[in-house]
């Protein structure tokens, strides 16, 4: 699996019951009811789907452009 920021979104808006289009790139999660137990979920499941990714990197900033920088810098150092 290939995970995208639209993938990541659509993701997100489906564990906080949202619509995606209503989810911003530089939103705070926590601030639309993402909690830590929600974001390991996440995670695990993009883990399961073959993405190499750490809870710490995805707790350190609560957006989604926050968490694309992340694995993009993983991957540039991959």
């Amino acid at each position: 699996m290939t995970i995208t920021l639209e993938k990541m979104r659509a993701d997100v808006a489906a564990i906080i019951h949202e619509d995606p289009s209503e989810i911003g790139f530089d939103d705070n999660l926590m601030d639309l009811g993402l909690d830590s137990m929600r974001l390991m979920n996440l995670i695990l499941t993009w883990q399961e789907a073959g993405v190499d990714l750490d809870f710490g990197e995805f707790a350190e900033e609560f957006t989604l452009s926050g968490w694309w920088r992340a694995i993009e810098a993983k991957r540039a150092n991959a």
